[in-house]
């Protein structure tokens, strides 16, 4: 430990990385620099600031990193169609090589030997973090406290910050509150009565949004437009990246949009029960693969759906900084050039319905797909020769008697 003179620690301010700063700084002897991200989490950030003074750290980073976060790792998630096992739309994990970047770069510039954070050994975050760490600076070195303390619950974090004078907010008593998590694309919920998955959520527990037996009685329309496959303005109106997941997670939660309740499986092996509301985002993936079912070729769309799991899966496991998410990421980019136009949204008691999509880069031709005459834009004898050729290998198996 003794080669350990500064640590960059991402800070929340919560009680598990106020202990963490106190129990480095006993453990290392080590200076410890806090790093404080605000990604739209809904909470203010700069008490953080005064936490760690009070914990007697000089160097406190505490930045806006809203718009980075949506310009440059939701929406390139979102371009490809982003979905986890089918449900999760990576609310948590996407935000993880963000933050890997900047504690190494900050590390970087304080001069700090190590970084550490406040993942627990259980989960998928240290995975995320660690492995974003050392693909960005190979020879960083990595303090994990889950991994390595005595202080494996609530309540002896909470015996901890006692002893050694840490104020904790929202302090609960012995009752372990639900473990959240936060940004501008979702809140996600676990442990608690979550870790039966079979008792339902509590409907206080949700923040975001009402619940859709309580959403209006009148449907809410937005239009979306698209530039290469980004949202760029709604209702008319340009928007930045940050300021679309804001709108939208608002409009989206009061229609009852956006809930998930599922038990997914982590990368280190377990399965964990796991609640989240993602109005925004569900939103955008909605509009997002409307407004490509007319822009992309059908090929395209289909290789796209394809690798979609495999990008997803490298993304929830922590492995955006690698060599094969960018090669990925190279592919779903160029297949967007041609992803610019509208899309027409209703949003009704929970319900994210496309009532309209329009592109002047449409493959859609209404000449070749109307029911009425086509006036000779398609000749249906053609379908003939395209079925009886498609069906040959099929009629060489039946004839040499092979059955199904």
């Amino acid at each position: 430990m003794s080669d350990i003179k500064k640590v960059v620690l991402a800070y929340s301010g919560g009680l598990d990385t106020s202990v963490i700063v106190k129990w480095l700084q006993d453990e290392y002897q080590c200076e410890v620099v806090t790093f404080t991200a605000d990604l739209g989490q809904g909470e203010e950030v700069e008490p953080a600031r005064a936490k760690a003074e009070a914990m007697g750290v000089k160097e406190i980073y505490i930045e806006d990193l809203r718009e980075e976060f949506v310009a440059n790792y939701v929406f390139p998630m979102f371009r490809a169609n982003t979905i986890y096992e089918g449900e999760y739309l990576l609310g948590t994990s996407i935000a993880r090589p963000l933050i890997a970047r900047r504690l190494v770069e900050i590390a970087e510039a304080t001069g700090a030997d190590a970084i550490s954070h406040g993942a627990t050994g259980k989960g998928n975050d240290q995975v995320r973090f660690e492995l974003g760490a050392y693909a960005l600076t190979p020879g960083i070195q990595v303090i994990a406290p889950w991994r390595d303390w005595d202080l494996n619950s609530r309540e002896s974090l909470l015996a901890y910050a006692e002893k050694h004078g840490i104020a904790v907010e929202m302090k609960r008593g012995k009752k372990s509150p639900y473990s959240m998590d936060a940004n501008l694309l979702h809140i996600s919920y676990e442990g608690g009565p979550l870790e039966d998955p079979w008792t339902e959520a509590e409907e206080d527990m949700w923040r975001w949004s009402v619940s859709p037996e309580k959403a209006p009685e009148e449907p809410t329309y937005i239009e979306l437009s698209y530039e290469k496959g980004d949202i760029v303005a709604i209702d008319g109106k340009p928007t930045s990246p940050a300021d679309v997941l804001e709108y939208l997670n608002k409009v989206g939660g009061a229609n009852g949009v956006g809930r998930l309740d599922i038990v997914e499986n982590r990368y280190v092996g377990m399965k964990a029960r796991g609640c989240y509301e993602t109005p925004g985002g569900t939103i955008m993936l909605r509009a997002h693969r409307a407004i490509e079912s007319i822009t992309l070729d059908r090929e395209s769309a289909h290789l796209k759906d394809e690798i979609m799991p495999r990008y997803a899966t490298l993304i929830y496991n922590g492995y955006w900084w690698s060599p094969e998410r960018e090669a990925l990421q190279a592919l779903i980019d160029n297949t967007q050039k041609y992803v610019n136009g509208d899309v027409r949204v209703k949003l009704y008691k929970g319900n994210v319905t496309v009532v309209g999509r329009r592109s002047e880069q449409t493959l859609f031709d209404e000449s070749i797909a109307t029911f009425e005459d086509d006036e000779g834009a398609y000749n249906q004898k053609d379908a003939e020769g395209f079925i009886k050729l498609n069906a040959l290998r099929l009629r060489i198996a039946a004839g040499k008697g092979r059955k199904l």
